[in-house]
């Protein structure tokens, strides 16, 4: 068997390079950093407006949006701090104006709570024309329903509450739930059977709302 020492003996050894092929790869570096140096020198010279450009445009758009998100932090701290106070004074004049200088949810959030403080029907009918969410759009529309449901027909009621007739309203069901009492109300159950078999016969009714249906129906 072939000892380790003697195969290592057949193996064949680098050939070193001389003085003068180190000094030729030496000076073959030497130019080509010198020909890069020049190339680079000769871009930059050229286009050295645009790159200053693009240079000033980038750090622009980078302190902008630092500067941008830094306000929009102490904006919305500040918007905390106005309502955290508000509702510590149960302050309802100063939700409503949080709430109107706000937008999103919470800004419908505020006017919501303003109404529970002063029962300003107003603050009612200003989130069924302008809140920012249908959460609290159509909450306020059941609430003035149940405020102003006593004049109106059942026809009207219904009508009324004709934009939450999709399962896209969050109270979709309560809405269905609200006609059918309406017509009940008003001596039609014909009407109100059509509202109460929606719900019914829906798998996907909240048991709370269902339970409610199969009694009245």
């Amino acid at each position: 068997m072939t000892s380790i020492l003697q195969r290592n003996k057949n193996l064949k050894q680098p050939v070193k390079k001389t003085y003068a092929e180190y000094a030729e790869d030496a000076l073959y570096r030497e130019v080509w950093e010198d020909v890069n140096n020049e190339k680079t020198q000769q871009f930059v010279k050229k286009y050295w407006k645009y790159i200053v450009g693009v240079v000033v445009a980038v750090m622009i758009v980078v302190s902008g949006v630092q500067l941008g998100l830094r306000m929009h932090r102490a904006s919305q701290m500040a918007k905390a701090s106005v309502y955290e106070m508000a509702l510590k004074n149960n302050d309802a004049g100063a939700l409503a104006n949080l709430a109107r200088n706000s937008k999103g949810a919470t800004a419908d959030l505020a006017m919501f709570q303003s109404y529970i403080i002063d029962k300003d029907v107003q603050k009612l009918e200003f989130l069924v024309e302008k809140a920012h969410t249908r959460d609290f759009k159509d909450l306020a529309r059941l609430h003035l329903a149940s405020i102003n449901g006593d004049k109106m027909t059942g026809a009207e009621f219904e009508q009324y509450l004709a934009g939450m007739d999709t399962k896209k309203s969050p109270f979709f069901y309560s809405s269905r739930l609200m006609v059918a009492q309406k017509y009940l109300s008003v001596g039609d159950r014909e009407s109100a059977n059509k509202f109460l078999d929606v719900i019914i016969n829906d798998a996907d009714a909240p048991d709370s709302v269902l339970s409610s249906a199969q009694m009245l129906r």
